[in-house]
């Protein structure tokens, strides 16, 4: 016979598993989500650590897990730079840069030696911003040529690893330079100020200068301008001009005040514009002056081409004086240079010479004449 169920006795486990399975889920769930509270305040922990003391935050990991120059295995917990490297996940290099930032740090002062660290030893660390002077990112900072770097870096106040990496990569230099007139115009001011210490790159840009014809051609175009802007500048500054015999006169008001307002024109022009057209138009003027200032004064002028005419005359007996024969020791040696056009041309240069010899003694014949006929004269 079969006995009767309770309705009461069967609806009990019916309705307890859904409630058992709702906690356990909730258990479940508030496991993971507790986890994770723990994980991102260890994250701001680390980040935290990390703002505060840069790079010494992973100095210390090293300094104090990896073991220094001369210390056998058995005489210390710590480990070699190329084990921890292994253990990191990333190159034993670059363990070392951190291990030789820390080495120097230590040497000044800011922090302990490797020897008083062990493995989980926390201590005081410096700012962060203290790291970047004893730390650098490239291996090549560890070279005499990375230290120059670094040194020229420092004392334009950039960051050494900047400079170091477009020093590593000459071909991206090159590209910006090209691409790039601020690049270019930087590195234009930095060649000419290296050029004062570096005498063969001087002579290796002058042999560049020199075989390219648009650039010789520009230069003696510059050079021609910087010469006409310095005659300006030494009637403004001196107050003293030369005329085209040579003489060097005092420059009157109105020829000064010309050459200033010009000189103050080409002062005024920007780094990048053109003075060539600025320097032709102020000499020009400044000469048309000159000449005007010459010819007003009969005294001066008389000066003038009397001092042209010696000027010719030295010029003249320079050249004279290099026509010898000093190397000719027979007659022979005379027939293999002969030209009937030489004694013609040396019979032409006699008369002109002969010429300005009678012109000269003439009107010194004449003078004396004028002189002696003179009232009073003996």
């Amino acid at each position: 016979m079969t006995s009767a169920i309770a309705p009461s006795e069967t609806a009990a486990p019916e309705t307890a598993a859904p409630e058992a399975l709702a906690t356990e889920a909730t258990a479940l769930a508030a496991a993971p989500a507790a986890d994770a509270v723990l994980l991102v305040a260890e994250d701001a922990r680390a980040f935290g650590a990390y703002a505060r003391t840069g790079g010494w935050a992973f100095g210390l990991k090293v300094a104090r897990s990896v073991r220094p120059g001369g210390q056998g295995a058995g005489e210390t917990p710590k480990i070699s730079a190329k084990e921890f490297a292994e253990l990191a996940g990333c190159s034993a290099e670059r363990v070392m840069r951190y291990y030789k930032a820390w080495d120097k740090a230590a040497d000044d002062g800011m922090v302990p030696h490797f020897e008083a660290l062990a493995p989980g030893m926390d201590v005081e660390l410096p700012d962060a911003d203290v790291w970047l002077s004893y730390y650098t990112s490239r291996s090549s900072a560890l070279t005499p040529r990375g230290t120059a770097i670094t040194e020229a870096a420092e004392a334009e106040g950039i960051r050494p690893t900047k400079a170091l990496e477009v020093a590593e990569n000459p071909t991206a230099l090159r590209a910006a330079i090209l691409a790039d007139p601020g690049t270019a115009e930087a590195a234009r001011k930095a060649l000419m100020d290296r050029l004062g210490e570096d005498p063969a790159l001087r002579t290796e840009l002058v042999r560049d200068i020199v075989r390219a014809d648009d650039l010789k051609k520009a230069v003696a175009a510059e050079a021609k301008a910087g010469d006409r802007v310095e005659y300006v500048r030494q009637i403004v500054e001196k107050g003293q001009v030369k005329t085209p015999a040579g003489q060097l006169i005092e420059a009157p008001a109105e020829l000064r005040e010309e050459a200033e307002r010009h000189l103050s024109l080409i002062d005024e022009l920007d780094d990048g514009e053109e003075s060539g057209e600025w320097a032709r138009e102020a000499y020009d003027t400044v000469r048309d002056l000159v000449a005007q200032t010459v010819q007003s004064d009969p005294e001066l002028r008389v000066q003038e081409r009397r001092a042209k005419f010696y000027s010719s005359l030295q010029k003249a007996t320079k050249v004279f004086e290099e026509l010898t024969f000093d190397d000719i020791q027979n007659a022979e040696d005379f027939q293999d240079i002969y030209e009937d056009d030489m004694v013609r041309r040396l019979e032409d240069l006699q008369q002109a010479i002969g010429a300005c010899i009678s012109a000269l003694q003439a009107a010194t014949a004449q003078q004396t004449a004028t002189a002696q006929q003179e009232p009073g004269a003996s």
